[in-house]
């Protein structure tokens, strides 16, 4: 006899009486289930059972009885009732004793989701929501949610027949796969739903009823891809530091699984709601998550590599104003890493590209290669774009180590495999992607936007013969040096009127800047002087160099940086006119109009009446006698053949300049030295035709730098003084011997030229030696000098009187 038999059986003459819980529990039931649940004996249990709540578990367990009869017989209003007075004991009772009533409500709950009837799923599902959202005293150590976990997670995956059903089944998997959420993600002794092997049935199912949006027209939550959008939030925004990944891990194999990749959109809407949902510091863990699935799919299709791509382009849009940590330079030296792939699957070798695949096949796979491309440069740009001003100077120092060049060696990209159009592509790509980060960079001084280490690289690519790529140099110049938004008001190369009237915003100019150009201004001249005799130009490049100027002189110049900008301009109508380079016609002119152009801006700047008279008149005179010399024309008038130099009034002429610019703070006297192009290391490079000039002027430059020991023995005396200060001739003196130098190095034999240079390198590395043999030599020691002989090491002291000590050091 059990102990409820028992307890039945305690009044012996008046025969066995049921325990007093159960016939509580069974006049809740009326005779016809119609009538709902007796609220009145309802009320009688609950009060039992808080009264005493050691019955709990026998009440629950008794409850379970009656439920599971009336489910296998169909009796479905007991049912419904029988549950509905569970619910209410829940809410009623928080006490310990609860913890098995608990345990015999969730396992009726776990009857009625086996069971097939959609409205005993839909009744179990929210009795389990509302228990999910009682607060319990004290954690459960033993009570665990897998069951409920993978059948919420069926239910959401619902395939019944009836559309209305199948939404009904649908949006209770998802209220309970949340009620699970909730009752768990905040108790410790409850993390393991975080494992894969829950996420992986909790993650998918929301995705699939986010995507298969069909109820689009149901509100609130009877639409299932509204609620369980709102069910996804809810989770990412509870996921902890260490829980991120294996909550992203399988969105990205849900999208991989149902090819979501392309089209993207869904994909897009997706992290979209991952970034705005977790908390804002573990954003770089989705931004990790998603750099390496893009690198388990380096092979897969471009349109699927293109879609990863955006979907990170989304991802760091949101992240870059947070905090996104060390991933910053992951991010960049990854996409950099596709970009080469890509190139190369582009740019492979032909046999590979035509080898069976007809030419339309390999031009669309040509064509998507370009949309991986420019995904990943518009996700560079825009991420680079929105960092901090201290981070993004450091990616562009990061993106211009990266850039390529043909036929030297980088540790980074071997171009010989890609060959020149592949080393173009890359470069092209990467300038670009740094033209969009340094858009809009507000640097408060040039020295942090324009550092010696991405100077002159970037300088170094303006030797490059290739007008699209000097035209990228001149455009991320204007980003930089361009901190007042002053470009839009130039609007190309043409000669303004009233350049008071355009209003650009000037500062003073700070002592940092004034630095710079003192230290670095000759290579910005430089690179000016070299781009406009460049015979690819094209009018595009004339109207950058234009601006160019006109951005340093409004920006960086003072009055000695503005000399300078004359003496450069002066320069460059010379090298038009005496043309000794054969440039075409077109180039010669196009430099001519520059200069006009650029003159009449600066002499407006300056603000000096002669000046902008000589300038003036200058170009009255071209637009009457030769209109092809100015920038209005230049570009569609016919050339002539020949440019006359005895027609003085066409050109700008140095000593009336200088007579113009007798004011204080303008030295003057400096336009009278020609301008000669500041020699760089970059000239060892072999990039341009006139290699052979620049290293001859370099060269020379050296030799003059270094007298020998004839000159510097001269006895000084008055005839020496006399023709020191006689400067009578030394202009032409100086270009003879310029002509003599350039001639010897263009025509001499090579290895006249290398014994040269060996010479001058072996003299100087042995006073260098001699130096070095002076200094590091150690002085003797009285304890000994070391030496090996014959594998064995031998002391020989040196006695002190023996010891020969310099002069200063005997007293």
């Amino acid at each position: 006899m059990d102990s409820e038999n028992a307890d039945a059986g305690v009044c012996g003459c008046c025969g066995p009486l049921r325990p007093r819980y159960k016939r509580l529990v069974d006049n809740i039931f009326p005779e016809d289930p119609k009538d709902g649940l007796v609220k009145s004996d309802m009320e009688k249990l609950t009060f039992y059972a808080v009264s005493a709540p050691e019955k709990l578990d026998r009440i629950g367990a008794y409850l379970a009885e009656r439920l599971s009869r009336d489910v296998v017989r169909h009796r479905y209003g007991y049912v419904v009732i029988a549950m509905e007075a569970l619910d209410q004991l829940l809410m009623a009772c928080h006490s310990q004793s609860i913890k098995p009533f608990v345990e015999s409500f969730l396992h009726m709950v776990a009857k009625l989701l086996e069971s097939r009837e959609p409205d005993l799923q839909v009744l179990g599902t929210n009795s389990f929501v509302k228990f999910a959202n009682i607060e319990e005293d004290t954690p459960s150590y033993h009570r665990r949610y897998d069951f409920f976990v993978s059948q919420f997670s069926a239910m959401c995956h619902s395939t019944h027949e009836d559309p209305e059903t199948r939404s009904r089944i649908r949006v209770a998997g998802i209220k309970g796969l949340q009620g699970v959420v909730r009752k768990t993600v905040n108790d410790e002794l409850q993390a393991i739903i975080w494992e894969p092997q829950h996420m992986d049935k909790l993650i998918p199912s929301m995705l699939f009823n986010m995507q298969d949006n069909e109820d689009s027209e149901r509100a609130g939550e009877e639409n299932p891809a509204s609620l369980a959008e709102s069910c996804f939030r809810e989770l990412l925004g509870r996921a902890a530091y260490g829980n991120m990944n294996n909550a992203v891990r399988p969105v990205l194999v849900h999208l991989d699984n149902h090819r979501l990749w392309d089209p993207n959109d869904f994909a897009v809407s997706c992290f979209r709601i991952i970034m705005y949902s977790i908390q804002a510091q573990h954003s770089h863990h989705v931004i990790q998550q998603v750099l390496s699935h893009l690198d388990t799919h380096s092979k897969n299709t471009p349109r699927v590599r293109a879609g990863i791509v955006q979907v990170l382009l989304e991802t760091v849009a949101i992240a870059a104003k947070g905090s996104i940590g060390p991933t910053v330079l992951e991010v960049f030296n990854t996409l950099l890493k596709h970009l080469r792939m890509s190139v190369d699957f582009e740019l492979g070798d032909c046999s590979r590209r035509n080898s069976g695949s007809s030419l339309s096949s390999t031009r669309t796979k040509e064509s998507e290669e370009r949309i991986v491309q420019n995904a990943i440069i518009q996700t560079i740009g825009f991420f680079g774009g929105n960092l901090p001003d201290y981070q993004r100077a450091e990616v562009m120092m990061f993106i211009m180590g990266k850039v390529p060049v043909y036929g030297t060696p980088c540790h980074t990209l071997d171009t010989v495999k890609i060959g020149h159009q592949g080393t173009k592509r890359i470069q092209m790509m990467l300038l670009s992607s740094l033209i969009m980060v340094t858009s809009g960079f507000k640097c408060k001084t040039i020295c942090a936007g324009l550092p010696a280490a991405f100077l002159e690289p970037l300088c170094s690519i303006s030797l490059m013969e290739d007008s699209e790529l000097r035209q990228l140099v001149l455009e991320i110049l204007h980003n930089i040096i361009d901190r007042h938004d002053n470009r839009a008001k130039l609007r190309g190369i043409r000669i303004i009127p009233n350049v008071a009237a355009l209003k650009f915003k000037r500062e003073k100019i700070s002592k940092q800047d004034v630095v710079f150009m003192k230290k670095h201004g000759q290579q910005l001249y430089r690179h000016i002087y070299l781009g406009c005799k460049e015979e690819d130009n094209v009018q595009k490049n004339f109207e950058l160099l234009f601006t160019a100027l006109a951005l340093i002189t409004i920006e960086l110049a003072n009055e000695e940086v503005m000399i300078d900008l004359i003496r450069l301009s002066i320069a460059l109508q010379e090298m038009a006119l005496v043309n000794e380079e054969n440039m075409p016609m077109f180039i010669r002119c196009g430099i001519m109009a520059l200069v006009a152009a650029y003159l009449n801006f600066l002499s407006q700047m300056i603000a000096n009446p002669p000046f902008c008279q000589h300038v003036s008149k200058v170009i009255e005179m071209r637009t009457l006698d030769a209109p092809y010399l100015l920038p209005e024309h230049v570009f569609r008038e016919k050339f002539p053949e020949s440019l006359e130099r005895d027609d003085t009034g066409l050109y700008f002429q140095t000593a009336d300049m200088a007579e113009a610019l007798t004011l204080p703070g303008y030295n003057v006297e400096r336009l009278t030295i020609p301008y000669i192009p500041q020699v760089t290391d970059e000239d060892r490079l072999p990039r341009r035709k006139s290699f052979v000039d620049t290293i001859s002027l370099q060269v020379d430059i050296i030799s003059n730098s270094l007298p020998d020991q004839s000159q510097l023995a001269e006895e000084i005396t008055f005839e020496t003084l006399k023709k020191a200060i006689d400067t009578t001739g030394l202009e032409e003196q100086e270009r003879e011997r310029r002509r003599q130098v350039m001639e010897k190095f263009q025509k001499a034999p090579f290895e006249e030229i290398a014994a040269h240079c060996e010479s001058k390198a072996n003299m100087l590395h042995d006073r260098l030696a001699q130096i070095f043999e002076l200094t590091i030599r150690p002085p003797p020691s009285p304890s000994g000098t070391v030496t090996v002989t014959s594998g064995h090491t031998q002391y020989q002291s040196v006695p002190v009187y023996e010891m020969k000590f310099p002069d200063l050091c005997v007293y």
